[in-house]
């Protein structure tokens, strides 16, 4: 079941459709922090190399994370189809159970998402108990629900960028600015990025570590 050593290749983590593709690279197996990486739309290129993702990856990783980030359904070598979010949550929780079962000492767990994997992220973390944080990369407001941002009182932080031309920022601080008020919630805009933080990826990673550390 341990994912470590894999020198080569990919990881294939067994699902009931097949297996789903991840990277996933532990220094060890005693890590008290571990995070679950998701990555953006399927249908629009997003996969686990997306170069957002891999920067969240390392920060966390930086940060002293065991972090794990795979492909869902459909995508790279990862069997099944594009379920329009329902089954990626399935895919992610299927993720998260590996990489705890791998990491059996870790305390403190986050789910990160980007764009649709923030999404996704948000819906199993929310849900699953043994998640703590959230962390939501440049989150497209049409795509969340109310019902779900207010029901959930677990940190989250939202970063987006300010120029984001795919997923408007106003749209996302309206959405926001209705929730209750809630000490857990905090939202950090990076001036002059657009959707896939092209020229700001050393900020964005560091807003993630300051969050984490």
């Amino acid at each position: 079941m341990a994912a470590y050593p894999y020198p080569k290749g990919n990881l294939m983590i067994p699902a009931p459709h097949g297996e789903l593709e991840a990277l996933y690279r532990p220094t060890n197996h005693e890590a008290t922090r571990a995070a679950l990486v998701l990555h953006p739309h399927p249908l629009f290129a997003g996969t686990m190399h997306n170069k957002v993702v891999a920067r969240a990856t390392k920060a966390l990783q930086e940060a002293g994370f065991a972090a794990l980030r795979f492909n869902f359904r459909g995508v790279g070598f990862s069997t099944g189809t594009h379920d329009e979010g329902r089954g990626e949550v399935d895919d992610a929780r299927i993720a998260l159970d590996y990489l705890l079962n791998d990491q059996p000492h870790a305390r403190e767990i986050i789910v990160a998402g980007f764009s649709f994997g923030s999404v996704v992220g948000l819906k199993l973390g929310c849900a699953d108990a043994r998640v703590q944080k959230i962390i939501c990369i440049g989150a497209p407001a049409r795509l969340h629900t109310l019902e779900t941002l207010s029901a959930c009182t677990k940190p989250q932080l939202f970063i987006h960028g300010a120029l984001d031309e795919i997923a408007p920022q106003a749209p996302l601080e309206e959405m926001l600015a209705q929730l209750p008020a809630h000490e857990h919630l905090k939202f950090v805009s990076i001036a002059g990025a657009g959707h896939f933080f092209d020229d700001q990826l050393p900020e964005l990673m560091q807003v993630i570590r300051d969050y984490v550390n």
